[in-house]
């Protein structure tokens, strides 16, 4: 045994410089653990709901939103774009919706839950261009209608609806993915009623 004087002021300081040093690695290895459960941007692309708040989207107003890599086109429409929707239908080529273009509880009139919004892919089903949405000059396309989405590619022309006209390349309407609104002013993109 050595008779040298122990230095209690050394010992607290090595102590305490090794618990430091030890919590420092702790965390620079729990940063990233914790981190990685997390989804990726992957797994965001791939099919994380996407959340939106419509409400500031004036009547008549478009806005993008972005789910799995692709457009979606969010849009508010007036009073007269949803009674002037089945007005049309003798020039439509699927107007009831019969292909399974969106989800059950959208197969209706205004392929929505809620008649005052279209969520829909802005994807034509052609060759996946991006139709431009036309506010009050679509009469230039289709006569007598003032509302839709004209595809600059190939010319292809949807309504209000998201419904393809006869007569077009597109074969189908747009695609209305899964949707649901957990309060009115928060849309839910790729989440179904009840689902959330």
């Amino acid at each position: 045994m050595s008779n040298v004087p122990v230095n209690n002021g050394r010992r607290r300081f090595l102590t305490a410089a090794t618990s430091v040093v030890g919590g420092a690695g702790v965390v620079g290895l729990a940063v990233p653990f914790i981190g990685s459960w997390n989804p990726s941007a992957r797994a965001k692309a791939a099919g994380a709901p996407v959340e939106v708040n419509v409400s500031k989207i004036e009547p008549g107003q478009l806005i993008r939103a972005e789910w799995r890599g692709k457009p979606v086109y969010v849009v508010r429409r007036t009073d007269d774009i949803v009674n002037n929707l089945s007005k049309h239908d003798d020039q439509l080529r699927d107007p009831k919706s019969e292909e399974a273009q969106q989800p059950e509880y959208a197969t209706n009139t205004y392929r929505s839950i809620k008649p005052e919004f279209l969520v829909a892919l802005g994807v034509c089903t052609h060759l996946g261009c991006a139709p431009t949405h036309h506010k009050g000059d679509f009469e230039q396309h289709v006569s007598g209608i003032k509302d839709g989405f004209f595809c600059p590619c190939h010319g292809s022309k949807f309504d209000m609806a998201g419904r393809v006209f006869q007569g077009v390349p597109a074969p189908l309407n747009l695609v209305v993915p899964e949707h649901s609104f957990p309060t009115d002013d928060t849309l839910l993109i790729g989440v179904a009623p009840g689902e959330a």
